[in-house]
């Protein structure tokens, strides 16, 4: 049964390499190295912000991350991410499971992660759609706005 967690660990992973957010089920993964490639980063020292953008492609082990823009928003005085919003084209892929919208956006405080923009995530020929898809990392729970949900049978339920 497809976890809607899974796909929001797949967005954190980011965010824990660059703060101290405890994760037990992604703590292995936040040990590995993560790659983020752009065709130009802008980093604001002044308002706390670093911009890639063109092609951003953020990669650990087994997850990738894939949007036009990436938007990191910190905090110096706690050394830590706040906010990390993806803008455009927004994939994120860990072997038969996906997600895809036009924004995502990770908020530290909440522990929560926000996708709109036609928001899909799939695994294997099962699909869930919304007008927004949020992802509450501290429950383990998602809520799907506006939801259409296609599950495609693969055998019999026990």
């Amino acid at each position: 049964m497809w976890k809607p967690f899974f796909i929001a660990n797949l967005f954190i992973l980011v965010v824990l390499i660059h703060s101290a957010v405890p994760a037990a089920s992604t703590a292995e993964k936040a040990n590995g190295p993560v790659v983020i490639t752009s065709r130009t980063l802008t980093a604001d020292n002044r308002n706390n912000k670093a911009v890639f953008e063109g092609n951003v492609i953020a990669k650990t082990e087994d997850i990738t991350i894939h949007a036009d823009r990436m938007i990191v928003s910190y905090d110096n005085s706690e050394n830590k991410v706040s906010e990390i919003k993806a803008l455009g084209n927004v994939k994120v892929h860990r072997q038969e499971r996906a997600m895809f919208s036009e924004e995502a956006v990770y908020i530290d405080n909440e522990k929560k992660i926000v996708f709109k923009g036609n928001p899909r995530a799939v695994e294997g020929e099962n699909v869930i759609t919304g007008t927004t898809i949020t992802f509450f990392l501290d429950d383990d729970r998602a809520v799907v706005e506006g939801s259409r949900v296609i599950l495609k049978n693969e055998g019999e339920i026990n």
